[in-house]
């Protein structure tokens, strides 16, 4: 493994690390927002990367897939996949149950896509000074952002897009908690799926290229 190897694998995880905690503090600022502060009171509504951090999530399977993008090992590390630490929600406090869980649970990918806009436009100001580093950098977290936003809204429990199925499905909250006990299986199963794989792979870099475009690269 080379120098440059190991250098490109640490900022992807630094990206996902960012990306995890900007997604979380977003679960939890709109939880407040929806009239529950159980989030707040335990100190999540920060962009601390402590407060966030899962060991599975955050830490052992991102520096895993890190390791194997880096040494070219397998084809199975195609995307660095992380998540963060479940923000706590009470939805009994919620103003609107239904509604703000959608809202709490879509505040996550909304603020991935926020990021990755943000990260564009860094991109095209670094650009402009051929600051071609930043650029790169720019580019490495605007695609792991997105991909990390299409991730979390599959409908796999406890993913976030799993709070929407939920409810279009008439699952009962013990059935959905049920399901999320086995949800890092389930995760895990689903991502080997080849027309997954290639769903992300095209919603990922689809949004990337309209990004790029917006911003007239």
């Amino acid at each position: 493994m080379t120098w440059y190897e190991i250098s490109h694998g640490l900022a992807s995880y630094l990206c996902v690390v960012l990306i995890i905690t900007v997604h979380e503090f977003g679960h939890a600022w709109m939880a407040n927002r929806c009239g529950d502060d159980t989030a707040r009171l335990l100190g999540r509504i920060t962009l601390n990367p402590v407060a966030h951090i899962d060991l599975i999530g955050t830490i052992i399977l991102p520096l895993i897939v890190v390791f194997l993008i880096a040494t070219g090992s397998t084809q199975a590390a195609g995307f660095i996949i992380g998540w963060g630490k479940p923000v706590p929600v009470n939805p009994f406090n919620f103003r609107h149950r239904i509604r703000d869980d959608i809202l709490v649970a879509m505040a996550g990918p909304a603020m991935n896509v926020v990021l990755a806009i943000i990260a564009m436009g860094v991109a095209r100001i670094a650009f402009a000074v051929n600051a071609d580093i930043i650029v790169e950098s720019a580019f490495q977290l605007t695609i792991i952002s997105m991909f990390l936003c299409f991730f979390n809204l599959m409908p796999v429990p406890p993913l976030d897009g799993s709070h929407v199925m939920k409810y279009l499905a008439g699952l009962s909250q013990e059935t959905f908690m049920a399901l999320c006990r086995y949800g890092l299986i389930m995760v895990i199963i689903v991502i080997q799926i080849p027309f997954v794989r290639k769903g992300l792979a095209i919603a990922t870099y689809g949004s990337f290229e309209m990004l790029r475009s917006f911003y007239r690269f």
